[in-house]
């Protein structure tokens, strides 16, 4: 298993690798999407995660994403490099199922640090019982990382499976964005449209069995239309 790493600035990817190594992974390296494309097609069952340069010659990171996330592997963790202050580019790249992205300049060890978070994310975990978790039609089982609805398999990437997850486990709760970015993400700051993108991809792919609820001025939760919730 490696780690793919795709940005056309061999000192980024350089800093990346030895970071990552020193984490005890193995680094694959591309310089462009062609190359990223063709490095998935080869041996993308060995991928564990891919880390996307959004600015890299064509295709892009989010294309990139994109074809992941419709390819054979959809599950694959991604986390995008983007230029700081490009909003509109961390929305596109949350939008097309990215997992998490980091600003740059960034610090290579913040880089590593949100890799093992993305990659302890991704990981089946062992749970008591092997809880499921359902409402409706809809059926979870966290330790297999499996979401169903009216019994087909939906493919959710690993935060929107862990968001699920928590509003599952706390139907009718009404939680702020700051406090699922904390609670779900694990991050004590951040972009707060990180949350809203992911309430969106998770309300599109579940469609109307969802019943996440936005509690105006408040914020989100499962099932609480009886409180002002509306699920658009």
């Amino acid at each position: 298993m490696c780690i793919l790493i795709a940005d056309d600035d061999p000192v980024v990817r350089d800093v990346v690798r030895r970071y990552l190594e020193r984490d005890g992974h193995t680094v694959r390296e591309t310089v462009d999407g062609a190359t990223t494309t063709a490095a998935l097609a080869e041996e993308g069952d060995a991928v564990e995660l891919a880390v996307l340069d959004v600015m890299m010659p064509a295709p892009d990171g989010i294309e990139i994403c994109r074809a992941i996330r419709s390819g054979p592997r959809p599950d694959t963790p991604i986390i995008l490099l983007t230029a700081l202050g490009d909003e509109d580019d961390r929305v596109l790249g949350l939008e097309a199922g990215a997992d998490d992205y980091v600003t740059k300049p960034f610090s290579p060890r913040e880089l590593a640090l949100r890799v093992a978070s993305v990659l302890r994310r991704a990981q089946p975990v062992r749970e008591n019982g092997h809880q499921v978790l359902r409402d409706g039609p809809i059926e979870v089982r966290p330790a297999a990382r499996l979401t169903l609805v009216d019994g087909e398999p939906v493919d959710l990437t690993p935060r929107e499976l862990d968001l699920l997850v928590f509003l599952l486990r706390h139907p009718g709760e009404v939680f702020s964005r700051e406090e699922l970015l904390a609670r779900v993400w694990g991050w004590d700051f951040g972009d707060l449209s990180t949350v809203t993108v992911h309430i969106k991809r998770l309300r599109a792919k579940l469609g109307d069995r969802h019943r996440i609820d936005t509690v105006w001025g408040r914020g989100y939760a499962w099932g609480r239309t009886d409180s002002g919730g509306n699920h658009a």
